[in-house]
């Protein structure tokens, strides 16, 4: 049985936590729908003490800030972004569209359809997270969407060059310069200056998290997503201190981020533990990572492997690092994560800045029932279907009717016993079933 040596806080003050942000960001929202840009603006300087008369950057703007990054940086990113748009491109090719003959003369067919216009989220407003234009921006634009704006907070006070750089360099029609819920909610909801899109991407703050949940369904949403997690599996193959390294390299991302670690080694288990606390005495963002670590840190001892297949897919973590003998063991078994970070040569990092995979995933055990942002995010698989001789309509008609029928719905059945009479020659009664 699974033996817990550390223990986060428990699910009624995440809870409470929850609570509080959905009241926050439910009343923001309606203040921008009910005053549009004026409420942008306020909420702006209140937030991120940031105003401007129009938070669209100018083509001026972006080159400046261009103009900031050495040649290293900029190269640095397009590598990146050329191995994300490579992957996104294999993902799309692998979708196809479909038109098959079913039964003679009856043509059924799927296309799989872009959406018109996304709006992307890069959070920036603690770290200046490029990374997240290349994951959101380059994969929509490999699936095809037409219009694409993107929305970035100021970072120290002014746009983030790094930022504007990858927005730009990934092919964003639009940038703006606006974080938080306003950004969001004015990319979902419409202003004077910003015209609403069809669909939210990009991960951020607990209330960015949450301003998304409340937006799906007057826009389309990536995923459900709260604070970063991390699951680190492993046995006595690998060491503490690459455990702890890996654990805390992510709950430095906000005081709120779940590192777990799942072993069948007691002695790693308190290696790690004990590398923790050393690496949170050197780390710079230890701040940070200590406050995730005392709050939302787990140490799990299972006895075998397949009991750490049970327990991760009970935990459907967001980032699984699986280092072990058999890293391949937990690619066959598992089923609930984001994305699997096979063997101590690999590890999420790698995922989130620069090996071509995308880093928004689901969260908050969304994993149980979806994948993270890819191409087909994207796409809308839309159905058709044609029939195309007499004989074909009257024989499928004849079905319908019946199983309309059977339902109580005379009008359906009309529908089909029309075209049994003109195009199969028999005389049907009106809305009554075809023999």
């Amino acid at each position: 049985m699974a033996e817990f040596l550390k223990r986060g806080r428990d699910a009624a003050a995440r809870a409470e936590d929850q609570a509080k942000v959905r009241a926050t960001v439910e009343g923001i929202l309606a203040d921008i729908e009910a005053r549009g840009d004026a409420a942008v603006r306020e909420l702006s300087v209140k937030f991120d003490g940031w105003d401007r008369e129009d938070f669209r950057l100018s083509e001026q703007e972006i080159e400046a800030c261009l103009g900031k990054l050495t040649k290293r940086d900029l190269d640095d990113i397009r590598f990146a972004q050329e191995q994300v748009r490579n992957f996104a491109q294999h993902q799309r090719d692998a979708l196809r569209d479909v038109e098959v003959e079913t039964l003679p003369g009856i043509v059924l067919g799927h296309k799989n359809i872009p959406v018109n216009s996304v709006g992307c989220y890069v959070p920036g407003g603690k770290y200046p997270l490029l990374a997240s234009a290349h994951m959101s921006v380059i994969t929509a634009k490999v699936a095809g969407v037409k219009r694409i704006i993107t929305c970035a907070p100021p970072f120290h006070g002014e746009p983030a060059p790094a930022i504007v750089a990858a927005q730009h360099l990934a092919g964003a029609d639009v940038i703006y310069s606006l974080g938080g819920i306003q950004a969001v909610g004015a990319m979902a909801l419409g202003t004077e200056s910003i015209e609403a899109v069809d669909m939210l991407v990009g991960p951020g703050n607990a209330f960015v998290a949450e301003a998304k949940r409340q937006l799906y369904g007057r826009v389309g949403i990536d995923l459900f997503a709260g604070p970063t997690e991390t699951l680190v599996i492993a046995d006595d193959s690998v060491d503490g201190e690459l455990c702890a390294t890996d654990l805390l390299g992510q709950a430095e991302h906000g005081p709120n981020s779940p590192a777990i670690l799942l072993t069948t080694s007691m002695k790693l288990a308190k290696e790690t533990m004990a590398e923790v606390e050393r690496l949170l005495t050197i780390l710079p963002t230890a701040e940070i990572a200590r406050k995730a670590w005392e709050d939302y840190g787990e140490v799990i001892v299972c006895e075998s492997d397949a009991e750490m297949v049970v327990e991760a897919d009970r935990i459907a973590s967001e980032h699984v690092q699986v280092m072990t003998r058999d890293p391949d063991y937990y690619l066959a078994n598992m089923t609930n994560y984001g994305a699997l970070f096979l063997g101590p040569r690999t590890n999420v990092s790698f995922g989130d800045k620069v090996i071509g995979t995308n880093h928004t995933l689901p969260t908050l055990k969304s994993a149980r029932y979806t994948g993270g942002l890819w191409v087909g995010k994207f796409l809308k698989t839309c159905t058709y279907q044609k029939v195309l001789t007499d004989a074909a309509s009257a024989m499928i008609g004849e079905y319908c009717s019946r199983l309309c029928m059977l339902e109580g719905f005379a009008g359906h059945a009309e529908q089909a016993n029309i075209r049994v009479r003109r195009y199969g020659g028999r005389n049907i009664p009106y809305a009554t079933a075809a023999e």
